[in-house]
């Protein structure tokens, strides 16, 4: 691992459909394959699609895959929405089969509407057939669990937020429950519910499966989202959104032993510099989401079992490893990214991932 200065000198490129509102931005262009999420919405920036290719290339990175990052946006109202990702589907058609952008499922868009590509992306894409949780969503939520076991120095006797509980979180409760933490308060898109004596991560599961967002209404008094932050916790999970951890957020969680992303970039800079101040563990968001990554590359062969001890062991390894270096497991991820970024590439990308 290093940690000397680096030189910077890259920009992410941006293709433009012909065909519909849609672009994606390719982190890497000399990428053996680049991949990451496909959003649709009314109107998707590129500046956030830039952000989430990025950290999809330094899970690439610290993992030691000569891969990228890249991240599309369709934008189209609600009644065009099938037909502009149908549209979108039509003309990724040759950047599938040539692995210059392999679609992840993300906001607005499901694994159904990106099944017409599966049969030439090179990846294990088994991994993300329905039903929904995914096996992927179930590694992605066992893989930040184990980061916040080995950040937070064990779970046992921990209560645990999960803020903006989605597709991974069944599978990150279950987790969390297994290495002895208690989760008290969790948060959908629909709202935030709190419980001291802990929620059952069975009635978690049929939840989400049965409800999705909307489970919250059978747990308990449903809050704003944003009200799950005064509920107090020692572990935090995050990642309803790019930055919902901002430096104002970071001061109310800062007494918590580690705050541990569930969703992409929850972290701004200088939420981060908070965190640290604080003393509170914060890896990577691209270490503790990389067990679906895992999980769609290598052996097809590969057991459910075996793939999920390899990212228990993996992540919680590296997670270690980070925890120690002097300038904290956020910044110590980055170097090992970038020194291995460095072995490949004659620039490095511009820019670490974070939140603006």
């Amino acid at each position: 691992m290093r940690g000397e200065p680096v030189a910077y000198a890259h920009n992410v490129r941006i293709h433009k459909f012909t065909t519909t509102d849609a672009f994606v931005a390719i982190d890497l262009d000399n990428a053996e394959a680049s991949s990451g999420p496909v959003r649709w919405a009314r109107k998707v920036l590129q500046g956030g699609a830039k952000d989430l290719a990025r950290s999809q290339t330094y899970t690439y990175a610290v993992l030691g895959m000569k891969r990228g990052g890249a991240s599309a946006g369709i934008s189209a109202d609600g009644p065009d929405r099938e037909t502009a990702i149908s549209a979108f589907v039509a003309e990724a058609g040759d950047l599938v089969a040539d692995s210059t952008y392999l679609p992840d499922a993300a906001k607005g868009v499901s694994n159904a509407d990106l099944e017409p590509l599966r049969d030439a992306d090179e990846r294990d894409t088994a991994r993300v057939a329905e039903p929904s949780p995914t096996f992927a969503d179930r590694c992605e939520g066992l893989g930040a669990a184990v980061t916040a076991h080995h950040a937070a120095s064990g779970l046992s006797g921990k209560s645990i937020a999960i803020e903006g509980f989605a597709a991974n979180g069944p599978a990150l409760a279950a987790a969390v429950v297994e290495r002895g933490g208690t989760v008290t308060s969790l948060a959908t898109a629909t709202g935030s519910v709190s419980n001291p004596d802990g929620f059952d991560p069975d009635d978690l599961d049929s939840g989400w499966t049965t409800a999705g967002d909307d489970m919250v209404n059978e747990l308990g008094e449903v809050g704003h989202p944003m009200a799950i932050f005064g509920s107090g916790a020692d572990v935090w999970f995050v990642g309803s959104k790019m930055g919902v951890v901002d430096h104002t957020v970071a001061a109310q969680i800062g007494e918590a032993s580690a705050v541990v992303a569930c969703g992409r970039l929850p972290l701004t800079a200088r939420a981060l510099a908070v965190l640290r101040r604080a003393g509170v563990a914060a890896p990577a968001d691209f270490v503790s989401l990389a067990g679906s990554t895992l999980a769609m590359w290598g052996d097809a062969n590969r057991t459910d079992a075996e793939i999920l001890a390899g990212i228990n062991e993996d992540l919680g390894d590296m997670t270690a490893e980070f925890k120690a270096h002097d300038d904290g497991p956020f910044l110590a991820a980055c170097f090992e990214a970038e020194s291995f970024l460095s072995t490949w590439q004659e620039s490095l990308p511009f820019g670490r991932p974070l939140a603006p």
